[in-house]
C-alpha cells in the first residue's frame, strides 16, 4: 500500500529534479572557465526525467516477476508464511532507502509472489473459483478508480492525503496485531471471525474490516495516482519509476488480497 515512506522518496525525487532542472546563473570564474575552454567539449549528461511509459514499464516488469513467485508459492503454499515476513522486511528496507533499489524491488516481487500464490492456493482449495473472482474484483476496482482519476472526478487535498495515510497506517498497525493475536492464540483470539450483528444480520466482523479496507486500498489507488502525476509534472529523475512501480504493486496486492477475504465470508455461508 502507498505509504508515508514511499511518498517521502518521491518527494525526494521531486528535490532532484528541481535541482537537477535548475540552471544557475554563472560566477564570474565560471564564466572565465568557459571563455578559456577549448570551443568542443563534452559535457556531463543529465539523468532522463521519469515518464508515464516508464512506471508503466516497470510496473509490468515487477508484476512479470511477482507471477513467476506466484506459480512457485501455487505449488508449495507451504512457503506462504515465511515468505511474507521475509517481503515484510525487505518492503520495509525499500521503504526506508533515500535511493531506489532495482534490485531490492524486484525481489520483494519475487518473494511477495511466492506469499500470494500459496494464499491463493489455500483459498481456491477452500472456495473453487474464488481466486478468479478476487482477481476480476481487483481489476475492476482499479480501471474505476483510474477512470474517476483520470477524468478529475477524484483528486485528493493535501489533507485528504494526510488523513487517508494515517487511516491506512492504523490499519497496518491493526493488521499485525491482529495477526499476533491469532498466531499465539490458535486461531481464537481473531477479531476478523468475531460475530457481530447489524440491523438483526449477524455476520463475521472480518465482513465490516475488509470491506473498510477495500475502500481504503482503492483510495490509495488514486493517492498511487497522484503521486506519479506529480513526479512526471516536476520531472523527477527516472529512476524514481521504481519506486511509483513498487507503491502501485503493493497497493493492488493489498486490494487483491481484501476482496479475496471479503469473498471467502460469503462463500462461507
Amino acid at each position: 500500500m502507498s505509504n508515508p515512506l514511499v511518498r517521502r522518496g518521491i518527494n525526494d525525487g521531486i528535490r532532484a529534479g528541481q535541482e537537477q532542472n535548475r540552471i544557475p546563473a554563472p560566477s564570474d570564474a565560471q564564466l572565465q572557465q568557459m571563455y578559456d575552454a577549448p570551443s568542443y567539449q563534452a559535457q556531463p549528461v543529465a539523468e532522463r526525467s521519469m515518464t508515464y511509459d516508464d512506471v508503466l514499464m516497470k510496473t509490468a516488469i515487477c508484476f512479470a516477476v511477482l507471477l513467476a513467485g506466484a506459480v512457485v508459492g501455487w505449488i508449495m503454499p507451504m512457503l506462504a508464511l515465511p515468505s511474507m515476513l521475509v517481503a515484510l522486511v525487505i518492503g520495509l528496507i525499500i521503504a526506508f532507502k533515500k535511493e531506489p533499489s532495482k534490485g531490492l524491488i524486484l525481489a520483494y516481487s519475487a518473494i511477495e509472489g511466492v506469499f500470494l500464490g500459496g494464499i491463493s492456493s489455500m483459498f481456491e482449495t477452500m472456495y473453487d473459483g474464488i481466486v478468479m473472482q478476487a482477481v476480476l474484483g481487483t481489476v475492476s476496482v482499479f480501471l474505476v478508480m483510474f477512470g474517476l482519476f483520470k477524468f478529475k472526478i477524484v483528486r485528493m487535498s493535501s489533507g485528504f492525503m494526510k488523513f487517508l495515510m494515517l487511516a491506512v497506517g492504523g490499519y497496518a498497525v491493526f493488521s499485525l496485531v491482529n495477526f499476533g493475536f491469532a498466531m499465539f492464540s490458535g486461531g481464537e483470539m481473531n477479531a476478523r471471525t468475531m460475530e457481530i450483528t447489524i440491523m438483526g444480520i449477524t455476520m463475521p466482523l472480518g465482513v465490516l474490516i475488509s470491506g473498510v479496507a477495500v475502500i481504503l486500498a482503492a483510495l490509495t489507488l488514486v493517492a498511487d495516482f497522484q503521486m506519479i502525476e506529480e513526479g512526471v509534472r516536476h520531472r523527477i529523475p527516472e529512476k524514481y519509476s521504481w519506486i511509483c512501480a513498487f507503491s502501485l504493486m503493493v497497493t493492488l496486492i493489498w486490494l487483491y488480497i481484501e476482496i479475496l477475504r471479503l469473498l471467502s465470508y460469503f462463500r462461507s455461508n
